[in-house]
Formats: C-alpha cells, structure tokens, sequence
C-alpha cells in the first residue's frame, strides 16, 4: 500500500503530470512531422527512380528494400549471423516485381505515423492523464486506480474489501505529496471527487 502511495506521489504529483502531458502532445508533434517528411521522401525516392530510368543518367543507391534492410543491419550480430542469408536467398528467387520500391516503403512510414494515436501504457496513466488540464484531482484519481489495479480480484496484494475514508485519502495523499497548510485538501474534496468519478 505505501509502495503504491509513494510511486503515485512521485509519478503522478501534479508537477510529474505536467509532463506527462507534454509527453503526449510532443508524440503527437513527432508523428505528425513523421508523416509529413516520410510523404515528402517517398515523393523524392519515386522521382529519382523516374529520373534514373528516363533521363538518360543514374547515380549508385539502393534501389532493392532488401538492400536497405541489408545496410541498416549491418552492426547486428544476429541478423548478420541468422537471417541476412536467409533473406538473400528469398532476394534471387524473386525478381525485383516482386517487391515494393522504396518510394512505397517509406509511404507506408508516412500512413503509419498518420494513423497513430497515443495511448497510455496502463490504466494508472490514463486516469492520470484524462482531465483537460494537469492538476490535484489527476494524482487522487491515478490513486484510486492503483488502489483497484492492486487489489486481489486484479492479481494485487491488497485484500479485495480494502477501503480508505475520504478523510484518510485526503491526508495520506496530502503528506506524500508534501503539501503546504494552505493547499491540503479535505474529504470533501475527495468525496466530490469520487462521486464524479462515479
């Protein structure tokens, strides 16, 4: 139980759930900046391709996907030693039609990115992080998932009728959080909050 208090007041403090936060936008940021470059390089890789084929010049880079896999495996011990002749051997039993082009490789990067959504690890994140803005009611509302994430019936330690007062919620997560006397919370905070939570 005081494992579960501590951790919860360490990574769920309001501070912590800040960051979290940012956490979350920032994957937001990073996919969609993903698909836009992937989108933009797999329009670059299909026109070099069209440019080596017709333009009367070529210049010396990878054209196979499997080539690619090749190079960006080369410092791996076991894909050098278990599957790189394995894949070559698949490589001159089918031709070149056979495979997608980079151009469509990397696309299917871009649609990836595109259709990713961030979802929190486990139950205790996402009740941490369900509000609109990071605050107090976050900590107490991870709390009382962990609380019945741990509880027997969920594979835990804590017996299954294992219960806090409001009173007891308030004050124990009051001092692991370190609050100061003018930002110690009651039971009335806690009780309005489990009933809206409820």
């Amino acid at each position: 139980f005081f494992d579960l208090l501590q951790s919860t007041a360490a990574f769920w403090s309001p501070e912590a759930n800040i960051e979290a936060r940012e956490g979350r936008n920032r994957l937001v940021e990073v996919n969609l900046a993903i698909q836009e470059k992937a989108s933009e390089l797999a329009s670059l890789l299909s026109e070099r391709t069209t440019l080596k084929n017709h333009s009367g010049f070529s210049c010396d880079t990878h054209y196979h996907p499997v080539d690619v896999i090749h190079a960006a495996a080369e410092q791996n011990y076991s894909y050098q030693s278990w599957v790189k002749e394995k894949l070559n051997a698949l490589t001159r039993q089918f031709d070149l039609k056979y495979w997608p082009d980079l151009s469509a490789f990397v696309q299917v990067i871009a649609d990836d990115a595109a259709r990713a959504t961030p979802l929190p690890h486990d139950a205790i994140t996402d009740a941490g992080t369900e509000g609109k803005r990071a605050g107090l009611a976050d900590t107490f509302k991870a709390f009382f998932v962990a609380l019945e994430e741990s509880s027997r019936r969920n594979h835990g330690f804590l017996p299954n009728a294992f219960e806090l007062t409001d009173q007891s919620m308030a004050s124990l997560l009051s001092c692991a959080l370190g609050l100061g006397p003018e930002k110690i919370v009651d039971s009335t905070y806690v009780k309005r909050l489990r009933q809206r939570q409820r």
